[in-house]
């Protein structure tokens, strides 16, 4: 008996099922009009109409977006209820998300075969807007967590960086393209991007669509984890000319940005995020509160470890004394705050734990990136810059699109 998984096949489990296909005489009727097969990873350009480049697209037969995003509430005394995720059935704007930093392919940058941390990743930081957007997720050959390693002690990656011009940002741009080609079709879109992701949704931004006529379409950007600058008390003006910051919830065609550091722990002097230069400021909008001021996040973390296999620390139970919990995810309300902090050199959005000594619900929440030598802290929580606000970003974009939709009537597609 052949079994299919969502779990993407290897190469050669590929040419094995195909064989199997044609043996019972199956692959003429089974086979899509589109081979779907990933590319050579050495090909300049990418075709964006095979399906296999997508981790989520509305008319994939595999689509990741697609999976249980089912939480467990859990209250502050340690009670639980159920919360049941339910998507949009027919969400009138889009959303294009570019992931994070998360092959651990052995080379300088990643193949085009998807395995689970990208999955997972979708799973973690973008599935769940499916209840305001059709999901755009492509892949693309991004700098690996193996070349990324090498600067502290890890082993150099294998055979040689792909040319200038191949892969990166030229993969997301020709993903863009096909997207604004083939499917747009006049719709609003958010660009969402987390870390190297989001580096790649702000070049993109900046150099494809802002100023052009197409920045009529952006709903608004999430550039997560990733610096955005503006001159000091202004909200447009250094990275991008035209596109300024998000500052009210039903504000569009703006900039929701920010890198997350434990209240008790700001950024220390050797840190990548949240650092001014050139006499910039990096933009932090609170996703709680992008008015200013603290606001309640409403986070869903996945219930057991963190992003796969990143080295973060692992979560303490979160319930005490400790219960099986069924979903894949946990809603904590009120246990984090998050502010804006403007201190020195850095900007950068501080989170706290709000700590209930009589309470069942951990007071604790794990994140940090953990070296051989200990907790890295110029890290930050960097690994959870979209987890502890997702819920809060989700409600952004949603009174995004109803702002947006008022003076745009969307087509359908």
């Amino acid at each position: 008996m052949i079994r299919l998984t969502n779990r993407p096949l290897s190469k050669p489990g590929r040419a094995l099922l195909a064989a199997g296909l044609a043996l019972l005489g199956l692959a003429a009727a089974s086979a899509p009009a589109y081979a779907q097969v990933a590319p050579d990873p050495r090909i300049p350009h990418a075709d964006y109409a095979n399906p296999a480049l997508w981790l989520c697209r509305p008319d994939l037969a595999v689509n990741y977006c697609r999976v249980n995003l089912d939480a467990t509430v859990i209250a502050a005394d340690g009670s639980t209820t159920i919360e049941r995720y339910v998507p949009a059935k027919d969400p009138p704007i889009d959303c294009f998300f570019v992931y994070p930093t998360v092959s651990k392919d052995p080379g300088w940058q990643s193949d085009f075969i998807p395995d689970f941390r990208e999955t997972d990743d979708v799973k973690e930081q973008f599935a769940r807007f499916g209840k305001v957007c059709r999901q755009f997720a492509p892949m693309y050959r991004q700098g690996t967590l193996t070349a990324l390693r090498r600067n502290v002690g890890g082993p150099q990656p294998v055979g040689e960086k792909l040319p200038d011009g191949v892969g990166g940002l030229n993969d997301v741009r020709d993903a863009w393209n096909w997207y604004l080609a083939h499917e747009n079709q006049g719709r609003g879109v958010v660009l969402i991007g987390h870390s190297q992701g989001a580096a790649m949704i702000a070049r993109l931004l900046a150099q494809d669509i802002d100023g052009k006529s197409v920045q009529s379409r952006i709903v608004s950007a999430l550039i997560l984890g990733a610096a955005v600058y503006v001159p000091p008390g202004k909200d447009v003006g250094g990275s991008f000319k035209n596109v300024p910051l998000c500052r009210a919830k039903g504000q569009t065609g703006c900039i929701v940005s920010y890198a997350t550091f434990r209240d008790s722990y700001p950024p220390p002097a050797k840190t990548l995020f949240g650092r001014t230069r050139d006499g910039m400021r990096v933009a932090c909008t609170n996703p709680a509160n992008l008015g200013g001021g603290a606001g309640l996040a409403e986070s869903y973390f996945v219930t057991k470890g963190f992003l796969n296999d990143a080295g973060g620390t692992t979560q303490p139970d979160w319930i005490n004394p400790p219960q099986p919990i069924g979903t894949p995810f946990v809603k904590t309300p009120g246990l984090i705050t998050t502010r804006c902090i403007e201190s020195g050199e850095f900007d950068y959005l501080a989170l706290s734990v709000n700590t209930d000594p009589r309470g069942k619900r951990t007071n604790r929440l794990a994140g940090e990136i953990v070296r051989p030598f200990g907790i890295d802290y110029s890290w930050g929580l960097h690994i959870l810059d979209v987890d502890h606000s997702i819920g809060n970003l989700i409600a952004i974009v949603a009174a995004q699109s109803r702002t947006y939709l008022a003076r745009n009537p969307t087509p359908r597609p």
